[in-house]
C-alpha cells in the first residue's frame, strides 16, 4: 500500500553500493525508516530528495519492516545550510538530537515536527544559530523525560531573589540556598529569563533577538551541563559542533 507523507530527512545510511536507508521525521507518523533503492546513483530520481535536511513530500510503500521510498517531491533543500560548514554543523546536531529523542516513538508528534521544521528553516534564513540551538535543546528536554525547575528555587521554593543554576538540584537555586551547592553556576538575571523563555516560548513568534555574548556563554554552560548530567547522550555531532565553534571564534 502506498502512502504519502510530509517529512524531513534526519539521517541517511549507505546500504550496499547503490542504496540508502533514510530516516524521515514526518508530520503524519513521527519517525520512520525507509529503503531508498538506487539513491546513491547520481542520476537516480531519489538522489536529491534523500539528502540530509531535505524537506518534502514522500511516497512510501509501507510494510511491517522497513518501508520502501518510491518517489519524492522536494519542497525545500535548505540550500544555505548545505553550503555552509557552520550551518551544517548546527543543523546536524539538531537532527541528531531529534533522532535520539524519538528512539522509541512510533506515533505522530505534530509539535515536534513543526519545531524541527521551524528551527531548520530559521537557521537556513540566517537567524542566530546559538539561540535557535538553545531553544531547541530546552524544548526537547521533555522528550527525554527531563523537567528542570525553572519557576522557583529547587530547594526552598521561593520565586524571589537572585538565582544561580544547580545541576545537582536540577534547576534554579536562590541566593539563600546557593551555599548548599558549591558547584552551582552563577548566571545573570538575563540568563534566568531566557532559560524560562526558551523552555516555554512559541518559536513561531521569534523575531530578531539580540543576546550579549556573556549571556550566550552562560546559556551554553547551563544547558550543556544539564544535558551531560541527565540525558545520557554522547553525540558526535555535539563534539563536532564544539570544534566548529572554536574555529569560528578564531575567525572572528
Amino acid at each position: 500500500m502506498f502512502q504519502k507523507c510530509e517529512g524531513i530527512v534526519i539521517r541517511t545510511t549507505d546500504y550496499g553500493e547503490t542504496n540508502k536507508v533514510v530516516t524521515l521525521y514526518t508530520r503524519e507518523w513521527g519517525k520512520v525508516g525507509v529503503m531508498a533503492r538506487g539513491a546513491k546513483k547520481p542520476n537516480s530520481r531519489l538522489s536529491a530528495i534523500t539528502q540530509l535536511f531535505t524537506y518534502g513530500y514522500f511516497l512510501i510503500q509501507k510494510s511491517k519492516g522497513l518501508g520502501s521510498l518510491q518517489q519524492g517531491e522536494m519542497i525545500s533543500s535548505l540550500r544555505s545550510i548545505r553550503e555552509d560548514i557552520f550551518l551544517t554543523a548546527y543543523a546536524s546536531y539538531i537532527v541528531d538530537l531529534t533522532d535520539k529523542a524519538t528512539v522509541d516513538e512510533k506515533k505522530p508528534n505534530p509539535f515536534l515536527f513543526e519545531l524541527l521544521y521551524q528551527t531548520l528553516t530559521l537557521m537556513n534564513e540566517g537567524y542566530d544559530l546559538d539561540i535557535l540551538t538553545n531553544i531547541y535543546e530546552m524544548k526537547l528536554l521533555d522528550m527525554f523525560g527531563l523537567h528542570p525547575c525553572l519557576d522557583h528555587c529547587a530547594v526552598c521554593g521561593t520565586t524571589n531573589g537572585q538565582f544561580s543554576f544547580s545541576v545537582r538540584e536540577g534547576g534554579f537555586i536562590c541566593h539563600l540556598c546557593v551555599e548548599s551547592d558549591p558547584y552551582a553556576i552563577a548566571i545573570s538575571p538575563a540568563t534566568v529569563k531566557l532559560l524560562r523563555i526558551f523552555y516555554y516560548f512559541d518559536l513561531s513568534r521569534l523575531g530578531n533577538i539580540d543576546v550579549k555574548m556573556e549571556t550566550k556563554l552562560q546559556l551554553k554552560k547551563v544547558i550543556t551541563a544539564y544535558y551531560d548530567e541527565y540525558s545520557g547522550l554522547h553525540l558526535k555531532t555535539k563534539k563536532f559542533l564544539n570544534q566548529i565553534d572554536k574555529m569560528r571564534d578564531m575567525l572572528t
